[in-house]
């Protein structure tokens, strides 16, 4: 399967994206104790792995290259989320 194809396949994953909102909203929490972005890289890190390990890769492709897909695929989407946050804050 072509990288292309595994990275729109992701890119549109209902738990994927489910698991990224949940990701921001746990690091709009955690920031007065954390920095905000530690709990984001170690989010996309831990989604991009869990995802293929747990539920297991599409036919035809590794486990590696869709870890490393996912972690391309999560900067993606998080970075949309995160727009739509500062929109939604700039705008509010």
């Amino acid at each position: 399967m072509p990288y292309l194809d595994i990275y729109l396949a992701q890119l549109i994953d209902p738990f994927r994206i489910g698991l990224l909102v949940a990701l921001i909203l746990t690091a709009a929490n955690t920031a007065q104790a954390l920095n905000r972005w530690i709990p984001i890289v170690l989010g996309i890190i831990f989604v991009a792995v869990l995802i293929p390990f747990s539920l297991g890769s599409a036919d035809g492709q590794s486990t590696t290259t869709a870890v490393v897909v996912g972690l391309a695929s999560n900067a993606t989407i998080l970075a949309v989320l995160l727009a739509a946050k500062a929109l939604y804050s700039r705008l509010a």
